[in-house]
C-alpha cells in the first residue's frame, strides 16, 4: 500500500513502484526515465526551432555537450550548499552520491546559463537568440520532469481538502496533500504554449528568455510556498527557491521594460544570430608590412611621347621633343665651329 497514490477528487488511483525494471541487476527508476524523456523532447524541439532563427543545429549540440554535465553538477551543488549542515556535514562522501537524490532545478539553470554565456562569447553568437530557443526546450523538460516527483511521492505541499488533493502515505498514514508537482507542471505547460506562439512575434533578442524567467519565477515563487520540503537559507525561514523565483522575475520584468523603452526593433538582429568575426588589428598591420609594393612601371616612349609616367612627372610632347633635339644639334654644330676656330688660331 505504500506505493498507492490517489486523487479522490478526480476519481483516480495509482499503484506505482519507483523501480521501472532491472537490467543486469541494476535498478532503472521511473524518475530517470521521465527526466530523460523530458530532456530528449526538449532537445528535439530546440533543434527544430533553431532553423527559424538562423542558428546552426551543430552549435546547439556542441553547447549541450558542455551544458548538460555542468548543469547536473550545478543542480547538485545548489542542493548540497543549502543542505550541507543537515545532511553532509558529518558525511562528505554523501555529497557525491547523487543517485540517493538531491538536485535543484535552479542550480541547473544558473550553471547552464553561465555555460551558454561563455559558449556564445567563444562562438560569436548572440546570447539572447540562443537563450530564447533554449528556454522553450527547458520548459518542456520541466513540465515533464515534474512527473518524476509524482512517481517518487515527493515535492508535495501541505495538508489540504481541495478537489485536487493527492493521497499518499506519510509516516505510514494516508495523508491528503497539495500535489505541487502537478501545479508546477501545469504552470509550465501553459507557459510553454504562450511562449511558443509568442516566439514568431518577438521584437527583441532575449525577449522570450526574459518572459520565461518572469513566468517561471512567479509560478515557482507561489508554489514553493506550499511545499514541505523546501531548501532554506541556512537556519532561517527564508525559502531559497521562493526568493530566487520572485527576485529573478522582478529582474526579468525590469529588463523587458528597458528593452521596449530604450531598444529599437531591429529585424536584422533577429534574423542574424551570429556576430561578425573579430579581426585582430595587429594581424592587419603585420600583413600590410609583409605585402611587397608593386614595382613602378617603366616609362614607354613612342614617337617622342612618354607614356605610363607618374602623375607628378611632366609628360613630354612630340613638338617639345623635336625642339629639344634641334637645340642639341645646334649646340653640337656650334661646338664644332668653335673647335675649328681654335685650331686655326693655333696654326697662325
Amino acid at each position: 500500500m505504500q506505493n498507492l497514490i490517489t486523487f479522490p477528487g478526480l476519481g483516480l488511483q495509482f499503484n506505482i513502484d519507483r523501480v521501472a525494471f532491472s537490467l543486469f541487476g541494476v535498478n532503472v527508476y521511473w524518475y530517470g526515465i521521465i527526466i530523460a524523456v523530458g530532456f530528449l523532447l526538449g532537445v528535439f524541439y530546440c533543434l527544430k526551432r533553431c532553423k527559424s532563427v538562423g542558428l546552426k543545429t551543430d552549435d546547439l549540440i556542441d553547447l549541450l555537450i558542455f551544458a548538460v554535465p555542468i548543469s547536473i553538477i550545478g543542480a547538485r551543488v545548489y542542493y548540497v550548499v543549502w543542505k550541507f549542515d543537515e545532511l553532509y556535514y558529518y558525511d562528505y562522501a554523501a555529497m557525491f552520491r547523487i543517485w540517493d537524490g538531491g538536485i535543484a532545478i535552479y542550480g541547473a539553470i544558473i550553471f547552464g546559463v553561465i555555460t551558454a554565456v561563455i559558449f556564445c562569447k567563444v562562438k560569436r553568437i548572440r546570447i539572447g537568440a540562443l537563450l530564447d530557443v533554449a528556454c522553450l526546450g527547458l520548459l518542456i523538460g520541466q513540465a515533464i520532469g515534474r512527473w518524476g516527483n509524482f512517481v517518487n511521492k515527493e515535492a508535495y505541499g501541505g495538508v489540504t481538502d481541495s478537489f485536487l488533493r493527492m493521497g499518499i502515505y506519510v509516516d505510514g498514514a494516508l495523508t491528503y496533500v497539495h500535489p505541487t508537482f502537478l501545479y508546477e507542471s501545469l504552470w509550465n505547460i501553459v507557459g510553454f504554449i504562450f511562449l511558443h506562439f509568442r516566439f514568431p512575434h518577438r521584437k527583441r533578442s532575449g525577449e522570450i528568455f526574459c518572459l520565461y524567467t518572469a513566468w517561471y519565477g512567479i509560478g515557482r515563487g507561489f508554489i514553493e510556498g506550499m511545499r514541505t520540503d523546501s531548501l532554506y537559507f541556512f537556519n532561517s525561514s527564508l525559502r531559497i527557491s521562493q526568493f530566487v523565483g520572485f527576485f529573478s522575475a522582478i529582474v526579468a520584468i525590469g529588463v523587458l521594460i528597458y528593452m521596449f523603452l530604450f531598444q529599437e526593433y531591429d529585424a536584422e538582429v533577429l534574423a542574424t544570430p551570429y556576430l561578425p568575426k573579430r579581426v585582430k588589428k595587429g594581424a592587419e598591420e603585420e600583413e600590410e608590412v609583409q605585402t611587397p609594393e608593386e614595382p613602378a612601371d617603366e616609362p614607354v616612349v613612342i614617337s617622342g611621347v612618354v607614356f605610363n609616367q607618374e602623375e607628378d612627372d611632366i609628360a613630354v610632347t612630340g613638338d617639345e621633343a623635336a625642339t629639344a633635339e634641334a637645340e642639341k644639334a645646334a649646340d653640337t654644330e656650334k661646338t664644332d665651329d668653335e673647335t675649328d676656330t681654335e685650331e686655326k688660331n693655333d696654326a697662325d
